[in-house]
Parts: C-alpha cells; sequence; structure tokens
C-alpha cells in the first residue's frame, strides 16, 4: 500500500515532467497507467518501453524510467534480477540527478526506492543525501513544478519515514 502511495505522490509530478514531449492526453493515460503499473508487471515493461524511445529525455522523464526499473525489480521473482534491476534503477536515478541535482521530486524518487530497498544489499547509500536536498527544499520554500498536493505527499511521507530529525519535521509540518 506505501508503494502504491509512493508512485501515486509521483504521478502529479509526471504532468510537470513530460508536457514538452507528450500530449495532455497521453500524460493523463501514462498517470492512470503508473498507478496500475505497481501491480502490474505487462504494464511496467510496456511504460518503460515507451518513455525510453522519447527523445532528448529531460531528467524527469530519465527519473520516471528509474522508477519503472525499480517496479521491474518489484515484478522480478528471480533475485539476480530484482538486484540487476535495482541497480539499473539506481544509475538512471543518478544519471536523471546528474541532469538536474536541484529538481526535488528526482530526489524523492530515488529516496523512496532507497528507502524500500533492503539496506543489506547496500544500495541505500543516498539516503542522507537525498534528506538533505528535499528538506532544503522544504526549508527555502522552492518546489520547482512541483504541485501543492505533491508538496503535501512528500512532507507526510518523509516524516513518516523515520529517517528525520525532530528540526527537519518541524520544517517538513508546515506543508502538511
Amino acid at each position: 500500500m506505501i508503494k502504491l502511495r509512493i508512485l501515486f505522490f509521483l504521478l502529479f509530478a509526471i504532468g510537470n515532467a513530460t508536457y514538452a514531449q507528450l500530449s495532455t492526453q497521453e500524460i493523463a493515460t501514462l498517470k492512470a497507467n503508473m498507478v496500475k503499473a505497481v501491480e502490474n508487471a505487462k504494464l511496467t515493461d510496456s511504460l518503460f518501453d515507451r518513455l525510453n524511445k522519447l527523445p532528448n529525455k529531460t531528467a524527469l522523464v530519465t527519473g520516471y524510467l528509474g522508477t519503472l526499473e525499480a517496479l521491474k525489480a518489484k515484478h522480478s521473482w528471480n533475485p539476480y534480477n530484482k538486484i540487476k534491476y535495482v541497480g539499473r534503477s539506481l544509475k538512471t536515478m543518478q544519471k536523471a540527478i546528474d541532469m538536474d541535482g536541484e529538481n526535488m521530486e528526482i530526489r524523492f524518487m530515488r529516496f523512496s526506492i532507497e528507502f524500500y530497498t533492503p539496506s543489506f544489499l547496500g544500495f541505500s547509500k543516498d539516503l542522507a543525501v537525498d534528506k538533505k536536498e528535499i528538506v532544503k527544499h522544504y526549508q527555502n520554500g522552492n518546489f520547482g513544478l512541483a504541485d501543492a498536493e505533491l508538496v503535501k505527499n512528500v512532507s507526510k511521507f518523509m516524516i513518516d519515514s523515520k529517517k528525520c530529525t525532530a528540526a527537519e519535521v518541524k520544517i517538513l509540518t508546515k506543508y502538511l
């Protein structure tokens, strides 16, 4: 349920991420399909293939590709493939962050992927850095293209993650 909630939060950002590359109708369809992809491996694959074919991918589109790769890991039954997809996902997320390191939505996507990846696998090395960047956006009131609902939902997730200090929670609580 929480993973579904994370993807739902991310869907609010998809519209902002892809306006230059997708029509309004395509964005609406993508949003609906991303929610379904949490429980549907075939849909995850088709969304990934479709976004991957877009030319000149923005940082956010690249971030969504990374999120879809994480969903591929979720859907895989083979432990080797799960690890392979998570590794690819985090490399793709790093590429997105390299393209736009100040983007709160991308930082949140990577934070949520690493948060749900078992720490013993060694893939959760950027949690603290991403948390710091996300909290910085809240401290400065700088959310880029993120709408109010996404800002609220990210704030709630960060607080619920139990990864934030009392001072950080105080900053995040202002946006609930």
